[in-house]
C-alpha cells in the first residue's frame, strides 16, 4: 500500500487549520496571549503548506518558493509564542530573519543549486525547533522542567525533517528523485503527528499552569503575600518532617499586631491594610530565607524556625524591635507600630498545632504582661503521642495533658476570634 505524499500534505493543512482555529479559540476565551500566538502560527503554517501543495504547479516554480517564506513566518511564530508563554518578549527580528534568510537563499542560488535550497530550508525549520525546546526547557518551574517531552518533541521534528536532507546531500547527491523517494511520504506523515502531538503539549503547558495558579491562590494570602493558615500548615508539615529525620528541632512564632483594631477605626480599613503588609515585609526582611512564615488570621502571623528555643527568641526581639521602630505616618499622625510575640519550640517531630497552641499560649500570656514584648513558652510542649504516654504514666499533670490533645479545639477557637 503506497501513500500518496499530496493527499498526506492536505492531511496536514485540514488539520492545521483546525488545530490553528481551535487554539485561536481558546486563547480569546481564557486571554492567554501565547495560545493566540500559536493559533496564527498554525493558521499561517496551514496556508504555507496548501499553496506549496495545491497551488504550487498554478504559480510557477518561483512564485511558490517565495510562498514558503510563509512556511518559515509561521516557525517563528512557534518559537514566539514559547517565549510569550514564559514572560519573554517577541523577538521580531528571530522573527522574520528564518523568512528572510530563505528569500535571500532562492534569489542568489541558481536553479540547480536545488538540493542546497532544500538544505537551508531545512535547516531553518531545525533552527526554529531547536528555540523552541530551548524556550521550553529553560523554564525556571521544576514541574515543566520535569515534563521532557516538551523539549524531545520539537527537537525530534528537527531531526526528521533534517534527516533525508543529509542523507540527501551525503549519500545520494547526483539521484534526482530522492526529493520523491519514501523520505518525503514520511516527513508529511510527521508532520501531521507533529501538528497534534504539539497541540496536546500546548495544552498540557496551559493546565499546569492554571492549576498552578489555583494552588498559590489557594494556600496564599493575597494581601500580604505570605502562605494563609492552609498553605502554612502544610509546608511546616514538610519542615517539621525533614527536620525530625535529622533530628533538629523547630520553633513557632505567633505575632499578633497590638491594637490592630482602634488602627481601624481611627485611620479606616485601608491603613489597617498597609499596617498588615508592612508587618509581612518587617517579616520578611528580618528572617532567614529557611524560615517559614504566614498569615494565619485577621492580625495575626506565625513563623516557623528550623533552630532552637534559644535562637527563636532572638529572631523574634529582631523582629519586635523592627516594627517598632518603622516610623509610619498617616495623614501626618503617627501610628504606633508595636507586636506582641509568642514562642513555643518542641524535640524534633514534635506535631506543629501542638507547637502552635504552646506559641498561642505564650502570646496571651505577653499580651497579659504589657504587649510590645517576646515571651516563651513556660513548658516544652509534647507531642501528642508523648502526652497520651505521660498521662497513662502519671508523668503529666492532667491540666496539661488536656491542653496537648486538645491542642487542635484551641487553635479552632482562637481562629475564630
Amino acid at each position: 500500500m503506497s501513500l500518496d505524499s499530496s493527499t498526506l500534505y492536505l492531511v496536514a493543512t485540514l488539520v492545521a487549520a483546525m488545530l490553528g482555529g481551535m487554539l485561536l479559540f481558546f486563547g480569546r476565551q481564557e486571554r492567554i496571549t501565547a495560545l493566540n500566538w500559536w493559533g496564527c502560527a498554525y493558521l499561517l503554517g496551514s496556508v504555507a503548506v496548501g499553496l506549496w501543495t495545491l497551488a504550487g504547479p498554478l504559480l510557477g516554480e518561483m512564485l511558490s518558493l517565495l510562498f514558503n517564506a510563509v512556511g518559515f513566518v509561521a516557525c517563528g511564530m512557534v518559537w514566539t509564542a514559547a517565549r510569550v508563554f514564559h514572560g519573554r518578549r517577541p523577538n521580531w527580528a528571530g522573527l522574520f530573519l528564518g523568512a528572510i534568510a530563505w528569500i535571500a537563499a532562492i534569489m542568489l542560488l541558481p536553479a540547480e543549486m536545488t538540493p542546497l535550497r532544500a538544505t537551508i530550508g531545512a535547516g531553518i525549520v531545525a533552527l526554529y525547533a531547536m528555540l523552541t525546546a530551548y524556550e521550553l526547557g529553560t523554564e525556571r518551574r521544576k514541574s515543566v522542567q520535569r515534563r521532557w517531552p516538551t523539549v524531545l518533541i520539537p527537537l525530534l521534528h528537527g531531526f526528521v525533517l533534517m534527516l533525508p536532507i543529509v542523507l540527501g546531500d551525503l549519500l545520494h547527491a547526483d539521484d534526482k528523485t530522492f526529493g520523491a523517494s519514501i523520505w518525503v511520504t514520511a516527513f508529511a506523515v510527521e508532520l501531521v503527528l507533529y501538528a497534534v502531538g504539539t497541540v496536546f503539549l500546548i495544552f498540557m503547558l496551559v493546565s499546569e499552569r492554571t492549576v498552578a495558579a489555583h494552588k498559590v491562590a489557594a494556600s496564599c494570602d493575597p494581601l500580604t503575600g505570605l502562605f494563609n493558615r492552609r498553605g502554612f500548615s502544610e509546608v511546616t508539615a514538610r519542615m517539621i518532617e525533614r527536620e525530625a529525620k535529622a533530628g533538629r528541632p523547630v520553633t513557632v512564632l505567633i505575632f499578633d499586631i497590638d491594637h490592630f483594631k482602634s488602627i481601624n477605626d481611627r485611620f479606616g480599613h485601608p491603613a489597617g491594610d498597609e499596617v498588615l503588609k508592612l508587618f509581612a515585609t518587617v517579616i520578611t526582611n528580618t528572617l532567614r530565607i529557611t524560615d517559614l512564615t504566614g498569615r494565619i488570621g485577621g492580625e495575626e502571623f506565625a513563623s516557623m524556625l528550623p533552630c532552637t528555643l534559644e535562637e527563636a527568641m532572638q529572631a523574634a526581639e529582631r523582629v519586635r524591635e523592627a516594627f517598632a521602630n518603622c516610623g509610619v505616618e498617616v495623614d501626618e499622625t503617627p501610628v504606633v507600630t508595636t507586636v506582641s510575640i509568642g514562642v513555643a519550640g518542641g524535640p524534633a517531630g514534635t506535631e506543629f498545632d501542638v507547637l502552635l497552641a504552646a506559641a498561642d499560649t505564650a502570646l496571651y500570656q505577653a499580651k497579659r504582661g504589657g504587649r510590645n514584648r517576646v515571651q516563651a513558652a513556660e513548658e516544652e510542649p509534647l507531642s501528642l503521642e508523648q502526652g497520651r504516654k505521660a498521662a497513662i504514666s502519671g508523668q503529666a499533670s492532667p491540666s496539661r495533658v488536656r491542653n496537648v490533645v486538645r491542642s487542635g479545639v484551641t487553635m479552632n477557637m482562637q481562629s475564630a476570634q
